[in-house]
Parts: C-alpha cells; sequence; structure tokens
C-alpha cells in the first residue's frame, strides 16, 4: 500500500476552488464588490505567477469566515458545493482516485486553500485525509486567522512531514499529482511526481526531469 498524494485546485478540479469562493462571496453581496474582487483576481494572478505572500492573501480570504455566523457559512457552502464545484469535478481525476483506491493506495489531497473551502470537497471526493490551510476557530467561530504552517509551497512539506510522523506512514512509494510549479518543492520529494496538465513553469520542469505529464481534461 502506498501514499497517493493529490493536489486540488485544477488538478482534481478544473477551477481553483479559492478564487472561485472569492466568485461566490461576490455574487452573495457578502464583500465589497471593488475591492474584494480586485484582490481575489490580484492574488490568483500572483499565485500562478509564484509570487504569492501567503500571509497577506489570508488576511483577505479568511476575513468573511470571522466575519459571518457558522450558520450563515454552512448554508453558502452548500450552494457553493452545487454551483461552482460539482460542475468542475473532473471524471478523469475520480477514476484516478478509484484507480488508486482499488489498489489499497491511501489518498489525500494537500492543498493551498483553506480546509472550511476544502473539507467538503475532500469528502465529496472519498479521499482519505486532507491536508490544508487551518483556519483558527475559538467558540465555534472562525477568528480571521490562520492555525499553525499554511501548507503553501514549502508550508505542504513541512505540513505532509508532520502528518506522516502522526500516521507513523513514510513517503516510501509514494505519488504526488500537481498542476502548479508552487508544488516542486513536494514534487521534488516523492517516487513517483506526476505533472497534471502543467503551468508552463511544471512542464519545462518535467520535461526537463523525465517525470510523467497526464491529462485529466
Amino acid at each position: 500500500m502506498s501514499l497517493a498524494i493529490f493536489d486540488l485546485d485544477n488538478t482534481l478540479l478544473s477551477i481553483d476552488s479559492d478564487h472561485a469562493w472569492g466568485e461566490f462571496l461576490l455574487e452573495q453581496g457578502a464583500v465589497d464588490p471593488v475591492a474584494y474582487r480586485e484582490a481575489n483576481d490580484r492574488f490568483l494572478a500572483d499565485y500562478e505567477a509564484g509570487t504569492l505572500d501567503i500571509h497577506a492573501f489570508l488576511e483577505v480570504a479568511l476575513r468573511p469566515l470571522a466575519e459571518n455566523s457558522p450558520e450563515q457559512l454552512a448554508a453558502w457552502h452548500q450552494q457553493f458545493m452545487a454551483s461552482k464545484i460539482e460542475p468542475h469535478i473532473l471524471d478523469k481525476g475520480e477514476e484516478l482516485l478509484a484507480r488508486h483506491r482499488s489498489r489499497g493506495d491511501t489518498l489525500l489531497i494537500v492543498t493551498a486553500t483553506n480546509r472550511f473551502i476544502t473539507g467538503p470537497i475532500a469528502e465529496r471526493l472519498g479521499v482519505d485525509d486532507l491536508i490544508a490551510v487551518e483556519p483558527e476557530i475559538v467558540d465555534g467561530h472562525y477568528t480571521g486567522k490562520v492555525r499553525g504552517t499554511p501548507s503553501y509551497r514549502e508550508g505542504k512539506v513541512k505540513r505532509l512531514e508532520e502528518w506522516l510522523a502522526d500516521k507513523d506512514q513514510t513517503l516510501d512509494e509514494a505519488w504526488f499529482y500537481s498542476d502548479s510549479h508552487n508544488d516542486l518543492p513536494l514534487l521534488e520529494i516523492v517516487e513517483y511526481p506526476v505533472a497534471v496538465d502543467p503551468d508552463p513553469s511544471l512542464r519545462e520542469v518535467a520535461e526537463a526531469r523525465g517525470w510523467r505529464i497526464i491529462s485529466l481534461r
């Protein structure tokens, strides 16, 4: 039995769920229609360029969680899953998960998107476990702050190492599937790195190193 690790956004999904959640909040009138849209689009561009300041992003991204009740957030997320996520779950992604599941592999999503957004998505996909950015919760309410290390770039490696120690697992014969050059730190430490519909920077590295390149689109 091996560990099969997956990025989520633009890997198992055909969209970036973080950005899509921002768009959803704009549609609900839950955030400033000008400033939030500008920030949401700018942070996505920074992520794609590899220049994202994760802490500046999370300061903006987690604020709506603190500003709304758990009941409102739960209701919104149900709508979000139906309208923004379900249409963008890739059939070939589900088939890939099923192949690893049938081999007895442990399925793990490691994402830079926060757990509020991605927890229900991982559950919908039937993935065993999830490493995500952890929004701080105090007395049942989000504070707008982050707990622990954000699972972004090298932070994904750190959080995975903590997970492996906690689960008494290793990376022996582990797979990692990702679309993004931001995930190079994690791709470089697994036995089977796979570039999935990779961005130009990751494609260049994957081709140079002879990594497998696949499409789930």
